[in-house]
């Protein structure tokens, strides 16, 4: 069985992004002051700007804009000001580039602003809970994308262990997958995620990703996200601002068991690794 079966994403608009030979990418957009890899970097307008626009020239697929830092640890913000931090991103981009855009926030709220102002899909890390977030995906007929995360940002580290962690995983999205569907949401809107770093151990995040067909069982295509985080310095023993090539290779090997999407700060090395795996893959 083919690890990575295709699959379409379709977005409001008609257009469709094919999913499966070619494998993604998601680059990260942090405007906020303390997102664990890059706080404060792109906080400002012009700045953000910039990376947005490096990473559509390096080949960006889509630009996940966020304004709330999920590390571990961090406190929840006001709408209000998570939806001042994004809005202008969001709207500069979709004015400027012919990228597909995401909004990465548990708010529907905050999602709603974003899509009105160009935003053509949501990222929720907690697989729809706010349950505003659901009729607001259906009804505008945007693909979400659905995290497993255990707790909160603030919390989700204090109970790393599982019985049986991707069986628990793909229990939780299988779950959430079938809600959405149920409600009506349209085949082609969903994609899936482990949550590679939330509420998991360095063992439980290696495991995640040498089990990752498995994940195939969830009937939707696969989102991940380890670029620079903690399992990595961790594993390697590196700061933050040295796991590239640990990020890298982790790209690799899950491009190559199944993940559709790779969700990456360094977007240029990243779409050179895919590409080189997915060329591997094509023979």
């Amino acid at each position: 069985m083919d690890p990575r079966p295709s699959h379409d994403l379709i977005f409001a608009d008609g257009g469709v992004m094919p999913l499966g030979a070619r494998t993604r990418v998601m680059g990260v957009l942090n405007v906020t002051p303390d997102s664990f890899a890059d706080g404060g970097r792109h906080l400002e307008l012009p700045r953000a700007l910039e990376a947005a626009a490096r990473m559509v020239e390096a080949g960006a697929d889509i630009i996940d804009v966020g304004g709330e830092s999920s590390r571990p640890g961090s406190e929840p913000v006001d709408a209000a000001l998570e939806a001042d931090r994004v809005l202008p991103v969001i709207e500069e981009l979709a004015r400027r580039h012919d990228v597909r855009i995401s909004i990465d926030t548990t708010k529907a709220s905050v999602a709603r602003q974003a899509l009105d102002a160009g935003a053509d899909m949501i990222n929720d890390i907690t697989a729809l809970g706010d349950p505003r977030m659901l009729p607001l995906a259906r009804d505008r007929r945007v693909p979400i994308a659905l995290m497993h995360m255990r707790g909160e940002p603030s919390t989700m580290q204090r109970d790393t262990a599982y019985e049986d962690l991707i069986g628990t995983i793909v229990d939780f999205l299988r779950r959430r997958v079938e809600l959405a569907a149920g409600a009506g949401v349209e085949d082609g809107k969903i994609l899936v995620d482990p949550g590679i770093g939330f509420g998991k151990s360095v063992a439980g995040n290696l495991s995640i990703l040498k089990d990752l067909p498995t994940l195939a069982r969830v009937g939707r295509p696969i989102l991940l996200g380890a670029s620079r985080k903690t399992f990595i310095g961790k594993t390697l023993s590196l700061p933050v601002e040295e796991r590239l090539e640990g990020s890298l290779a982790v790209a690799a090997y899950a491009s190559a068991r199944g993940a559709h999407v790779i969700r990456a700060h360094d977007v240029l090395a990243t779409v050179r690794v895919v590409r080189m795996v997915d060329a591997i893959r094509e023979v």
